[in-house]
């Protein structure tokens, strides 16, 4: 039997085993891969990094579900370490009725790692309905949406938010989004005040993205877990972007060597028989 008939006949058991490793095995063991940082990634992080310290927060809009997390939840982590990195100020609030978790999630953790204090440094909204009707109610005065966080403490007893009325006092906003609610943000907060954007989407939907990027209307664009990934780059601190990219850049090779190796296996196979045994 020659080498082409062995490959052929490989019990696809073993291919399904060789996956699974390549996939698994970089989330344990980073290879650390190099990540060329791409400019709508670094155009969100300057703009991030252009906030003052201990002064105007950031309003991060969490506004992903579970299914859309292993690419979104990366880039909150990252944008919030670099926000509390630099000492700037951070309101955090969710426009999807399955965020509200997911987002406590990431402020507490985050705000754990750099003890941040809850209602100085940081605070959480949780989540309203009405997409369009939150937004644009922003605009006009914030404690008309939110008259009190998610935990039930009235706004004017936290210190944060403290002369915090609306846009006006936010010099940025970022939204992380599995569905619209990136174009809901521009629609109804650039267009009718103003507000810098930046987002965070999905990598099937960062093609959307680009012509409100290039018109002026996001700041910057993270695209999927490698935007995630650049921006850990940026930051210093490769995690969970930075071991999905390696996973990603390795099962693509072997799924590109199998695909090579089968193809060249296939053809040196039929190269070798006559035609009677087509």
């Amino acid at each position: 039997m020659s080498w082409a008939d062995k490959i052929l006949q490989i019990d696809r058991r073993w291919i399904f085993l060789a996956i699974a490793v390549a996939v698994t095995v970089p989330f344990f063991l980073p290879l650390g891969l190099p990540i060329i940082v791409t400019p709508p990634v670094e155009n969100l992080y300057d703009a991030v990094e252009g906030i003052e310290p201990n002064s105007n927060p950031l309003l991060l809009a969490v506004d992903y579900a579970p299914a859309t997390l292993p690419e979104l939840e990366p880039m909150a982590i990252a944008i919030l370490r670099h926000a509390f990195e630099n000492n700037v100020n951070v309101i955090v609030l969710t426009l999807h009725p399955a965020g509200y978790g997911l987002a406590e999630r990431a402020v507490m953790q985050v705000a754990e790692e750099y003890d941040k204090v809850y209602g100085e440094d940081y605070v959480f909204l949780g989540f309203q309905p009405g997409t369009s009707a939150v937004i644009l109610g922003l605009g006009i005065n914030i404690r008309n949406v939110f008259p009190e966080d998610a935990y039930g403490t009235p706004l004017r007893e936290l210190p944060l938010m403290e002369g915090i009325r609306n846009y006006d006092d936010i010099p940025l906003l970022v939204t992380l989004a599995g569905w619209s609610a990136a174009e809901a943000w521009v629609y109804y907060a650039y267009q009718p005040y103003g507000q810098r954007v930046g987002a965070g989407v999905t990598a099937v939907m960062a093609t959307d993205y680009y012509p409100y990027l290039n018109a002026g209307q996001l700041v910057g664009l993270l695209g999927g877990m490698r935007g995630a990934a650049e921006y850990e780059e940026l930051i210093g601190q490769r995690d969970q972007g930075g071991r999905g990219m390696d996973s990603q850049s390795v099962i693509h090779l072997l799924i590109i060597v199998l695909i090579a190796g089968g193809n060249a296996a296939y053809f040196v196979s039929r190269r070798g028989k006559s035609p009677t045994d087509a």
